[in-house]
């Protein structure tokens, strides 16, 4: 059969599982225990001499292998490790991968809570240095004898910079550092991290894959881009067998059996209902994002907007070259900063929530809300300003989203 589509291959991707009884779903898998007839193959899971088997659902269940083996496909990856958050992924990243006296360079523009535990790294022992990585050049320079990785996500959140991906997977792969790219906010519906060499794709599932606001979830995809035999942090239990396959194991004996951050069977399977309609979705709502975009940068109530596909924005040429559309994730400023308050109680459509990637469009004003605990300083090198307004769009219909922002703005 010719290489399928991206939702036919993800709508019927259980049927290689095969989950029996005619099943179109993998089931719910509920237990935590998992016994076997023989005690030699409960040792052979123990010690991965038997594969496929399951021991303890805090490593995983039939349900969550069902679930990476989605989110796998989506990333054309090697392979995949579901948690319970999309920032329990990046932590068992960092803290598995890691250790003191390492180095990593991330971009300066990322997410409230990734921020955040840059300080936890940085207390302990791990350097950190923020760079603005929408210029190579930058990330180039702050690379030293002890760096190990690069992270950077695809458009920050919420001021929807991107970085010079391209060009920074190349100089990773020169330099035989793990390039860590968060796909959260473009998914592998717009674009796939492994075209730009990374070695680690992390996906917030609550988001776009999940789409409901319904599960909590996140993942961690291997592309197989990396040479984990040269990598010196991976523990010697775990260099045996197919190397390849190191980086992995090591991200779950750690971060799933050791820390515990595991996704649970019920939204596992919530997860991956919903990615069955990750392409429509996303086909709506960024299309609605660029719409309600030119509108707002056309109003003179606003003076700024961030929307990669704008051709305003700084790194349009980048957005254009990476990703198939903009995402429903975009940024604005009005002219007056006091009256944002009420000009967000005067929308009726839009929830005043805080979350990404939902079906109902969410706004937010960053500064006093998610980026409070960051501090004016943090916010100023981050190109978050006072009154800078996040809006996720979901998929009421444009001309209803459209009308309720020029009620609200007159």
């Amino acid at each position: 059969m010719a290489t399928q589509g991206f939702t036919t291959a993800i709508v019927h991707g259980d049927k290689a599982l095969a989950p029996g009884h005619g099943a179109v779903h993998t089931p719910i898998h509920t237990s935590v225990q998992y016994g076997f007839d023989k005690v030699e193959d409960l040792i052979g899971v123990f010690q991965g001499t038997l594969k496929g088997g399951f021991n303890y659902a805090r490593q995983g269940t039939p349900t969550t292998a069902a679930l990476e083996a989605k989110v796998t496909k989506m990333e054309d990856g090697l392979g995949s490790i579901c948690f319970a958050t999309g920032m329990g992924a990046i932590t068992a990243i960092f803290l598995t991968l890691l250790r003191s006296g390492d180095h990593l360079v991330a971009s300066q523009f990322v997410f409230g809570n990734t921020n955040s535990i840059f300080g936890t790294l940085r207390g302990l022992g791990i350097e950190v240095t923020t760079v603005d990585a929408t210029d190579v050049a930058h990330v180039a320079a702050a690379i030293q004898p002890n760096t190990r990785m690069v992270f950077v996500e695809t458009i920050a959140n919420p001021g929807t910079q991107v970085p010079d991906m391209a060009a920074i997977g190349t100089l990773c792969a020169s330099k035989g550092l793990v390039y860590v790219v968060d796909n959260t906010i473009t998914s592998p519906v717009l674009f796939k991290p492994k075209s730009v060499q990374a070695s680690l794709v992390v996906n917030s599932l609550t988001k776009t894959i999940g789409g409901h606001g319904s599960a909590l979830g996140g993942a961690v995809t291997d592309t197989g881009l990396f040479d984990w035999n040269g990598y010196p942090n991976i523990f010697p239990a775990y260099r045996k067998g197919d190397a390849r396959q190191w980086g992995l194991q090591q991200i779950r004996k750690k971060g799933l059996r050791d820390m515990g951050a595991s996704l649970s069977s019920e939204h596992a399977h919530s997860i991956a209902m919903g990615a069955e309609t990750a392409t429509l979705r996303v086909a709506q709502s960024s299309a609605t994002a660029l719409e309600l975009a030119r509108f707002l940068e056309a109003h003179p109530a606003v003076v700024k907007v961030h929307y990669p596909m704008l051709e305003s924005h700084p790194q349009h040429a980048l957005a254009k070259q990476f990703f198939s559309a903009g995402s429903w994730l975009l940024a604005f400023e009005l002219a007056d900063v006091d009256a944002c308050m009420a000009f967000i109680n005067r929308l009726q459509i839009p929830v005043k929530a805080t979350g990404l990637g939902d079906t109902r469009t969410l706004i937010i004003p960053v500064a006093p809300t998610i980026f409070w605990e960051a501090g004016a300083e943090v916010r100023g090198k981050m190109g978050i300003a006072d009154g800078l307004i996040r809006l996720s769009v979901g998929l009421e219909e444009s001309a209803d989203l459209l009308a309720d922002f020029a009620q609200a703005l007159a």
